[in-house]
């Protein structure tokens, strides 16, 4: 499960969360360093930072999780050393 309340430290498993356009406004952040304690899902993930960021929570059923660059299920394994995309839906004209 992803561990919820400390920064990560550089020695221990860890992913990078990258966050995009209105994701990274809710985190106030673009990229941050999350502790892994053991195994983790993408849903699991998530579930973890909106806990951490409530602002993100309420914005959960419109962002997508990519990890390693490739669109996630919600069931993925999500292990130490991934980089996790937080990727709000994208206009264009």
């Amino acid at each position: 499960m992803a561990h919820l309340g400390r920064a990560a430290d550089p020695q221990e498993p860890a992913v990078t969360i990258l966050a995009f356009a209105a994701a990274a406004d809710l985190l106030g952040v673009a990229q941050l360093r999350w502790p892994l304690d053991g195994p983790c899902t993408a849903q699991g993930l998530m579930a973890a930072l909106c806990a951490r960021y409530p602002q993100l929570g309420r914005c959960r059923q419109w962002v997508r999780l990519a990890v390693n660059g490739r669109y996630a299920r919600p069931e993925q394994p999500v292990v130490a050393g991934d980089e996790v995309a937080l990727i709000p839906p994208v206009a264009g004209g």
